[in-house]
């Protein structure tokens, strides 16, 4: 079992011959994703890092059975990605690419309700199925193989938390990076009932920070339907009220927006809630009950 992606998928990379997209296709291969091509409109028939280049993702879906997307186009041409990749058929769409428009992501979010698939993103380190597949931009060698769910608003921390998991004897099942923008695709709660329901993965770490909502609605399904141990970490303690702090999503705007004030739900809600990211691995290694 895994979650969303695995040694199975058939991945294609949207902005297939950029520099981004070239680049990070290259570090999947070499991790062991299965790249089945990419798309750049305009250079369909081409060659390229030993994949063919297809002109539309319905082609790529067509021609190489794609089911999973992975997105490296500009923020201006990115919903409409997303929308094509949707329409085409793919199922699982990560979203990298930063600073898209919030009116274009609302288009997109609404035109992909219509469609049977699971956004990852925008702005996101992406998924990794340690072992398996990575479909996004975090450093693979991090993620050892073991049975610990992360979810996280934050790359860097979900990398730092996978490797104080790995440290601690327990490793990774699978890793989603959901992204810090405003509108996103797959939730911190969806993310949850994902892991919960993976008989491969025995306990989860959940990665939040300020602004929003959806660590208080994870938290509150947890408490409710629940069946893992959850070792939480909310980022931004220091922020200060109405500033934007790293994603465009870490603004408080509210009491129950704060830092302490997520971390009182996430604690009334049964999860174990560290203060600091250097206490992740420990913590989760206490409540598994491994001894390092």
């Amino acid at each position: 079992m895994s979650v969303l992606v695995n040694k199975d998928s058939k991945v294609i990379v949207q902005g297939f011959t950029g520099g981004e997209g070239t680049f990070h296709a290259g570090q999947m291969i070499e991790y062991g994703t299965n790249i089945v091509g990419g798309v750049t409109p305009g250079k369909g028939g081409q060659t390229h890092l030993d994949r063919p280049v297809f002109n539309t993702v319905a082609e790529a879906v067509e021609k190489a059975g794609a089911d999973v997307s992975i997105i490296f186009v500009p923020p201006a041409f990115a919903a409409d990605a997303i929308m094509e990749a949707a329409q085409a058929g793919i199922k699982v769409i990560v979203c990298i690419t930063e600073g898209i428009p919030v009116a274009d992501m609302v288009k997109a979010d609404e035109y992909i309700q219509e469609y049977d698939c699971t956004l990852v993103g925008p702005n996101c380190p992406g998924i990794i199925t340690a072992g398996e597949a990575k479909v996004g931009i975090m450093p693979g060698f991090v993620f050892t193989k073991g049975n610990i769910g992360i979810i996280s608003k934050s790359g860097t921390l979900t990398y730092e938390a996978a490797d104080q998991v790995a440290k601690a004897g327990l490793g990774i099942t699978t890793a989603i990076g959901i992204g810090g923008d405003p509108i996103i695709g797959t939730t911190t709660k969806e993310a949850v009932q994902l892991l919960m329901n993976d008989p491969e993965t025995k306990g989860i770490v959940m990665i939040g920070e300020i602004g929003g909502n959806l660590e208080a609605d994870a938290a509150r399904w947890i408490k409710d339907n629940g069946t893992k141990p959850v070792v939480g970490f909310i980022a931004g303690e220091t922020a200060p009220k109405g500033r934007t702090m790293g994603h465009a999503g870490a603004i408080v705007g509210g009491d129950d927006d704060t830092a302490e004030a997520k971390k009182r739900i996430l604690k009334e809600c049964g999860i174990h809630v560290v203060d600091s990211p250097a206490q992740i691995g420990a913590k989760m290694a206490e409540v598994m009950g491994v001894t390092a």
